[in-house]
């Protein structure tokens, strides 16, 4: 099966309790919906948290947040093909894939259209005691064109990614010491003008830090979600 869940922001505690308790095998695999965590330090610091990902039987999957660096500028990873679309892999932690932007994976015959990055809200916070922060944290003008020439060009039943369109921000969250003024939405704006041009069966993204369901947009943190609901779509 396919399981879909939120940040683990180098915490994956909740993930390897959830492989354990549900006794998941080498034939699951669970996607994580970006900020993963395990490439924050770009450094030994990081292992803990690969290491716990790659001790349980599933396959990891991976969006790209906009708390980690991109893997692409990590000499260790090298980028290799996994069902239908490009990832990025270590050697040392070969269950552990993390999914370039814009490619479709074809997971247990539903088609998953990757599209990560975000703007930090803490950017400035970061910043200013010498936490680490990425420059290209969101998608770039290559990777947008590439994104709307895979729509153009490609079929696909599902999107991940790690922030949502624009209109449907939960602002509920939004937290209260952040002038949203000073918020970059441009990711967010852009993926409004995504989701006007296709058709899907469900959107799941992350970055929020919340558990909600607005039509067919899962927000996912702390849950998880199954891929059985295609197959009941399917019967129905």
């Amino acid at each position: 099966m396919v399981f879909y869940t939120g940040d683990t922001h180098g915490m994956p505690w909740n993930i390897v309790k959830f492989s354990k308790k549900f006794l998941l095998s080498e034939e699951d695999t669970i996607v994580i919906l970006g900020d993963v965590g395990a490439n924050y330090y770009c450094d030994e610091r990081d292992r803990e948290c690969k290491a716990a990902l790659s001790k349980i039987k599933p396959t990891v999957f991976c969006v790209h947040g906009n708390h980690e660096a991109r893997p692409a500028g990590i000499q260790s990873y090298i980028m290799t093909e996994w069902n239908g679309g490009a990832v990025w892999q270590e050697e040392k932690y070969p269950g552990l894939l993390f999914a370039k932007d814009g490619e479709i994976f074809e997971l247990e015959g539903v088609k998953h259209l990757v599209i990560g990055g975000a703007y930090s809200v803490d950017k400035f916070y970061r910043l200013a005691r010498g936490m680490n922060w990425f420059e290209n944290e969101q998608p770039d003008e290559e990777i947008k064109r590439y994104v709307e020439k895979q729509i153009a060009e490609k079929p696909f039943d599902v999107v991940l990614s790690h922030t949502c369109p624009f209109k449907y921000e939960p602002t509920e969250v939004f937290l209260p010491t952040v002038d949203q003024s000073t918020v970059d939405s441009s990711t967010e704006h852009w993926l409004d003008s995504i989701e006007e041009r296709i058709e899907y069966r469900a959107w799941f993204c992350g970055h929020w830090h919340i558990d909600k369901r607005i039509d067919r947009m899962h927000f996912l943190f702390r849950s998880f979600e199954s891929n059985e609901q295609f197959k009941n779509q399917e019967e129905g």
